[in-house]
């Protein structure tokens, strides 16, 4: 088994701890002097640095959230002046205004060993040629794995996204051994390759680091059928770092996080109690690294799970398990708890070559109502009309079962949705336009 740093991945959990408590101290102290916004909430709840002397005094210290990026946009965050800033990224603002982040070198040297990590975790070496289908910009993706993929010494392909059949003669011409992109693209690709003839045997892939947007074990299956390769699963946010906060390895049993770098807590988005080790909540992080923007106690919103139990892989870092859902794209549907995740495991249970869908939330005469509209495959049209009726109605049992939830399923041509090479969009909710509207 290999490693890229085997004195932390592989380190005792008292050596992992009593680092992170250093670490923490000494962070605390510093966004306390260079923060405004930090040392303002500390002295609203009445905690001084001084107060913190270990991690189990994390939990005293204050949260952070996308809004107080948001409120002291764009620079306002920063821990350190403008001139130490070497790098900046943003997310695409589409909920709201964007939220800014910032790197010193150091911070962009610590990013590329999380992700020369993360590659080698999944068997990646120098000798590989690492295509990046991330988007390069101010998105993080593209350049976190780039960075990553030349630390270690592999060669980087920075493809960048879009342009699907260039795509996949770069995948044939340039030996690309690994590929690093979203789920959703992945999918994408693979219906290109159905449509223009290719086959996975003309590629040399061998793994995929798939992140960037939720997808379910029933995706992991179809793409690495498809594509020929092993899928991992690769998490990272913008706030904290960019992809490889925490990457799956060989084992595929969970997400090693780089712990040395980002202190993960799960709690009870209600309560905001810290759950204990095994209970799914709400994913948190503090980095005690970061120069830039050292973020404490960062809600992510994304419900997880961490597992504490030695990996047979042989690192002793935390797991977290494939986040289930985010606490902010939940669907309340009549009362009931939904999130797309449920309803992609459940369709693709059905169906493995499902591809695309788009889940249709509204309001008819005050009743809410969730509708599936899913593209018919091209190979579906010779089934006839009695088995395309029994087609719907075993996707509309399996997400009704999975869901507790009525839903109605609606075929649709195939290609009328639109397809991502970043993010791809699967929720269209009608009643929040209906309320601004019925508001004025």
């Amino acid at each position: 088994m290999n490693y890229y740093n085997k004195n932390i991945e592989c380190a005792p959990r008292s050596e992992i701890e009593a680092l992170q408590s250093y670490r923490l101290i000494n962070t605390v102290r510093r966004v306390y002097e260079n923060v405004a916004p930090y040392r303002k909430k500390m002295d609203e709840t009445s905690v001084r640095p001084e107060d913190i002397k270990s991690i189990a005094d994390l939990s005293k210290l204050p949260f952070t959230t996308k809004q107080d990026l948001r409120d002291n946009y764009p620079y306002g965050m920063f821990a350190v002046p403008s001139s130490e800033v070497v790098r900046i990224h943003a997310s695409s603002g589409t909920t709201g205004k964007q939220t800014v982040v910032g790197y010193t070198a150091k911070d962009v040297d610590i990013w590329a060993e999380c992700a020369a990590r993360a590659l080698v975790g999944v068997g990646a070496t120098k000798d590989d040629f690492v295509h990046v289908s991330y988007g390069y910009g101010l998105f993080t993706g593209g350049l976190g794995m780039h960075y990553g993929a030349e630390k270690l010494g592999a060669t980087a392909i920075p493809a960048s996204a879009g342009n699907s059949v260039r795509q996949l003669e770069m995948f044939r011409d340039f030996g690309s051994t690994v590929i690093c992109m979203t789920p959703s693209y992945a999918i994408s690709l693979i219906e290109m390759m159905q449509e223009k003839g290719f086959k996975k045997s003309d590629f040399k892939l061998r793994a995929g680091m798939f992140g960037a947007e939720p997808w379910t074990e029933e995706m992991r299956k179809q793409i690495e059928e498809g594509l020929g390769l092993k899928a991992y699963d690769l998490y990272g946010l913008s706030e904290i770092m960019g992809p490889s906060v925490s990457c799956e390895c060989l084992c595929q049993c969970g997400m090693h996080i780089c712990e040395d770098h980002f202190i993960p807590e799960v709690i009870d988005p209600d309560t905001l109690e810290v759950l204990p080790a095994g209970q799914q909540g709400e994913l948190v992080f503090t980095c005690v690294t970061k120069e830039a923007l050292p973020l404490i106690r960062y809600r992510t919103r994304d419900i997880a799970t961490l597992v504490y139990d030695k990996c047979e892989c042989g690192r002793t870092l935390v797991r977290m398990l494939k986040p289930q859902g985010r606490t902010d794209d939940m669907l309340i549907i009549r009362g009931v708890n939904v999130f797309p995740s449920q309803i992609e495991s459940a369709l693709l249970s059905v169906d493995q070559k499902a591809t695309n869908y788009l889940l249709v939330v509204d309001r008819v005469n005050n009743l809410d109502t969730l509708e599936i509209q899913l593209e018919l495959r091209p190979d579906m049209f010779s089934d006839g009309v009695g088995a395309i009726e029994g087609y719907t109605k075993k996707v509309k049992a399996a997400i009704d079962s999975a869901i507790g939830v009525g839903i109605n399923v609606k075929l649709i041509e195939p290609k009328t949705l639109a397809r991502s090479s970043g993010k791809a969009v699967r929720v269209q909710d009608n009643r929040a336009i209906k309320n601004k509207f019925e508001k004025k």
